[in-house]
């Protein structure tokens, strides 16, 4: 959310031993002395600059000799003396200068590992660490992307000898013993590396210090279970004498983990690892706004630290995701994974080798490889580690309407009835921080939002809801005993500390200053609870919108900045800048450390302690929306992309946003639908209107400083795009609720790339402008200005439209072009599947759920289709583990349909009412449900789509077949 302009006053509430001291000296004087003293460090800084110069010319080709000592007996050895990180001066043994025209320095431009992280470059840097300098001719360098890089690690360069290699069937463990010195400060001197093979289709690779502990990113979300025996794993395990470990697939000999180990740097705050990769096919390391597919034809950077920023070409924004899948390009089109488990902030870099590189700042490098063999495969397994997808109320898909700038409960009042004189349906309306007095978190505006408790309810009389937005911080500067947030908090001791264990004290939205809850304290979810009770029996809320979570900060750290520490000037900086911009400083203080190592999971840890909370205040399912994320985040609480632009470009980057998310195991993802920055137009809301009602999660939002945008407010284009696209969306609710089920049992995807489903089509890997949910339904959106034509492509298959159930495209494989009126958006069924479905649309869910199920099968070239259907009572936290739910199977061909129930629970309000079969081009004569005749008036046929009626007393409690008889 874009910020207002912050009041730097100074706040009562800052500590004293933080306050700027007395300031009775005059303006004069002032100046004189603050001349004097830059005078002074100017002269200092020159000094110490020259000083280097010299050092590096001298010292680097004339090391001296000191001691060292182990337990056994005094060692001689070599160091150089050096300066070129912001670690400051350290000594490491002297590393071999290269020489450039050596064959160690004569490699193609695509296997030329950059040596110089820590930018400027410079030539006499580059040699001093044993590093090639081959300047290339290219234009200045732009970051990102990267070039070329001018310093290049030799292809002998090796910082660790390998020693005592073990290894096993399924694991394998190894020493690595420092040689020489890579130029970052601290750096570890043994290195143990492990190798844990967990079952036949995942396993670890894990480089910990071996004399000390570090810091590990706690796990109590994650299933680490591990099989007792391995039978056929999918992998092998090949470690040379010199350090290159080799990960390859069994079945085809494909290395896909392939890294020297001899080349490992491992500092205290930085570490770095190259590994080769067997294709160009690249998809996660987010988030970022980019493509889906990323690009390994050159050199690019992904950085990884969560930070406030709208969604803005190559920079990191608000959630970390060191995981991607990788298709590897042979005739099967095998897959694997690779997720890094290290929340520290971090840079991986790619290359046309092809090949990453790994940098952190801290913590270990803890990998988890997954064999697929197929990348949905690859996504289960990676789910089943870090928790599968929550299952989500069922009021949850609805549609949503909120905006920033309503500004008083009778605005927000007066755009939701118009959208519903409009005929939209509503499922919720929110509000943003103009609902809280003074945007203090757990009050509202008694003026403006006067009678906000009884509109509430009013919403639920109508089977409707409301959610509320919260952000971490913590207004601190309210008066003693006035505000119960800041009070309970203080009392209970679980704010975030400052280096002199103080409350750490900043400003956010709070007029004044903001102190920030420790969510990694168990103490705070007792104390979030109570805050979250207390505004409840004024405001029946039903659902959170945690906003700001990164968490952000209008200052860089506090009041009056941050220690001159280390941990605030790492000798690397991920994405180039501060780590403290814009958020807490590195060395506040949390329950489990320092924010250093904990800044990329508050986000998370505040979405696990709002949800725990949650269970108790609602006792259903909870719906929490969160803006900064971490792997486990889907397993607690859904993400929208943030403070999106209002334009096509933004509009087409939300479908790779969706894709996405669904892979990291987050499927209750969506965007703002017309954009949250700037103002919309009609043309533009219109196609994104159309588009967002297949988000899985849609809400239209936007921005204070834009126009409103709601789809009323913009005349009758885009409220008919709007209720034809929610229209086609609530009768498939159904549909999507059975993916979230399946996603929840089984950690499928919910939205999905058509190589997820086509994965022998390499046409299909590179598509990002029209996505799939589940197998069955093609979503083809208008993505330009002034179209109503589009160039699709549709696999080889039969494709179905959606509204009249008619064949549209017999594909071997094609692009097609396809008419798309403003009022609609493509979609397609693909041939082979059966969706369950809704002969009508409704206002709400709750109405939604008052009608019969129907069962539409859209055959294939084979005359089969297949599919499923969930039912459970919308909102237990339990359904599923309880069997307190429906689950059915369902095969049809050209003689019969038959579904059969995998659980069985009673519910009221499940019947199936009716039957399609779509491809079905013979009338048949006859038609009997379990065995029984049914009417002739129940069914019909118009030469290709037999339609069936169900009796009205038709309660299928067990396996039903409806027969065709010709």
């Amino acid at each position: 959310m874009e910020e207002k302009k912050p009041k730097f006053c100074e706040s009562p509430y800052l500590y004293p031993s933080e306050e700027p001291q007395s300031r009775g000296i005059s303006f004069r004087r002032f100046i004189i002395i603050v001349t004097l003293l830059n005078f002074v460090a100017i002269s200092i800084i020159t000094g110490y600059v020259l000083y280097n110069v010299w050092l590096l010319e001298t010292t680097i080709d004339e090391p001296f000799v000191d001691w060292q000592k182990d337990d056994s007996k005094p060692l001689i050895t070599t160091y150089y003396e050096s300066s070129f990180t912001s670690g400051g001066v350290f000594r490491a043994p002297v590393p071999s200068k290269a020489d450039p025209k050596s064959p160690q320095c004569t490699l193609p431009n695509e296997s030329k590992f950059d040596c110089n992280p820590d930018e400027p470059v410079n030539q006499q840097v580059c040699e001093s660490r044993g590093c090639c300098w081959v300047p290339v001719t290219r234009s200045k360098r732009n970051i990102p992307p990267l070039n070329i890089p001018y310093c290049f690690y030799p292809s002998d360069y090796k910082v660790y000898d390998v020693a005592d290699i073990k290894q096993g069937d399924n694991n394998a463990t190894l020493k690595l013993v420092r040689k020489t010195a890579s130029g970052f400060p601290d750096e570890i001197d043994n290195v143990n590396v492990e190798i844990i093979g967990l079952d036949s289709e995942r396993l670890r690779v894990r480089f910990v210090d071996a004399e000390k502990d570090r810091f590990e990113v706690p796990m109590p979300f994650f299933n680490l279970s591990k099989a007792e025996q391995i039978k056929s794993p999918l992998y092998k395990i090949k470690i040379n004498d010199d350090g290159k470990l080799q990960i390859s697939r069994a079945s085809t000999g494909t290395i896909i983990f392939n890294a020297d180990l001899s080349t490992l740097i491992y500092a205290d705050k930085y570490i770095q690892l190259h590994v080769h990769v067997p294709s160009t096919y690249l998809y996660g390391l987010g988030e970022h706004k980019a493509t889906f597919k990323k690009d390994l034809t050159g050199w690019n950077r992904y950085t990884m630290f969560a930070r406030d920023i709208g969604p803005t070409e190559n920079v990191n924004l608000y959630g970390s995701y060191p995981f991607y899948i990788m298709p590897e390009g042979d005739d099967k089109m095998n897959a694997h994974g690779v997720f890094l488990l290290n929340s520290n902030a971090m840079d991986v870099l790619t290359q046309a080798a092809p090949a990453i590189t790994y940098r952190t700042v801290g913590g270990i490098l803890d990998f988890f490889i997954f064999l697929g063999p197929s990348a949905p495969e690859v996504v289960r397994q990676n789910v089943n580690l870090i928790g599968r997808p929550v299952l989500q109320p069922q009021w949850a898909f609805g549609f949503h309407l909120c905006r920033y700038g309503y500004n008083s409960l009778a605005k927000t009042r007066e755009t939701l009835d118009r959208n519903l004189a409009a005929g939209i349906p509503i499922e919720a309306q929110w509000n943003d921080i103009d609902y809280m007095d003074r945007y203090n978190d757990f009050t509202y505006d008694k003026n403006n939002f006067a009678g906000l408790g009884d509109f509430v309810k009013e919403l639920h009389s109508k089977n409707m809801h409301y959610v509320i937005i919260l952000d971490p911080g913590v207004s601190a500067a309210e008066p003693a005993g006035t505000y119960p947030p800041y009070d309970d908090g203080v009392k209970a001791d679980i704010f975030i500390k400052n280096t002199t264990n103080q409350i750490f004290v900043a400003k956010v939205w709070n007029l004044v200053s903001t102190a920030y809850p420790d969510f990694t304290n168990p103490a705070t979810v007792d104390y979030w609870k109570n805050q979250l009770m207390n505004l409840r029996k004024d405001i029946e809320f039903d659902g959170i919108w945690i906003d700001m979570n990164e968490p952000s900060n209008f200052l860089d750290g506090q009041f009056n900045g941050c220690p001159n520490d280390p941990y605030e000037n790492p000798p690397y900086k991920p994405g180039g800048n501060n780590l403290r911009s814009r958020t807490v400083c590195m060395t506040a203080k949390q329950h489990l450390g320092i924010h250093y190592n904990l800044h990329n999971l508050y986000g998370l840890y505040e979405n696990v302690v709002s949800y725990k909370a949650s269970l108790d205040i609602f006792g259903a399912r909870p719906f929490i929306l969160s803006r900064s994320t971490y792997p486990s985040q889907g397993h607690y609480a859904s993400h929208w992309s943030g403070d999106i632009q209002s334009s096509w470009d933004h509009m087409k980057y939300s479908i790779s946003n969706m894709l996405e998310f669904n892979i990291y195991g987050i499927p209750m993802i969506g965007s703002d639908i017309c954009g949250f920055s700037g103002s919309t137009n009609v043309e533009l809301c219109m196609r994104w209107s159309a588009l967002g009602a297949f988000y899985p999660f849609s809400r239209n939002h936007n921005d204070i400083h834009g126009t409103e945008q709601d789809p009323a407010i913009l005349g009758p284009t885009v409220v008919a795009a709007a209720k034809y696209a929610l229209g086609a969306r609530y009768k498939l609710l159904p549909y999507l609720y059975t993916l979230f089920a399946k996603a929840n049992m089984n950690g499928d995807t919910v939205v999905r790339s058509l190589f997820f489903e086509f994965p022998l089509d390499k046409n299909t890997y590179s598509i990002e402008t029209a996505f799939l949910w589940g197998s069955s339904l093609y979503i083809v959106p208008v993505l330009e200005a002034q179209k109503t034509q589009v160039d699709a492509y549709f696999p080889n298959e039969l494709w179905y439209n959606f509204d009249d159930k008619k064949l549209a495209f017999n594909s071997t494989g094609a692009t097609k072009t396809i008419t798309i009126d403003n009022d609609k958006i493509g979609l397609f069924m693909r041939g082979g599947s059966i969706v369950p479905v809704y002969q009508n649309s409704a206002n709400t869910t709750a109405e939604l759920r008052k009608q019969k199920y129907y069962l539409n099968a859209y055959l294939d070239r084979s005359g089969n289709a297949v599919g499923e259907i969930y039912h459970d009572d919308g909102k237990s936290v339990d359904s599923i583990e309880a069997g307190n739910y429906i689950h059915a199977s369902c095969k049809a061909n050209k003689e019969r349909l038959v579904c059969s129930y995998m659980n069985m629970a009673e519910f009221d309000d499940y019947r199936v009412g009716g039957v399609t079969i779509s491809g079905l081009h013979e009338q048949p004569k006859t038609i009997n449900l379990n065995g029984q005749f049914l009417s002739s008036n129940s069914y019909s046929h118009d030469g290709s789509t037999l339609s069936i009626d169900l009796p009205d007393d038709f309660y299928s409690s067990q396996s039903f077949s409806i027969e065709f008889r010709y």
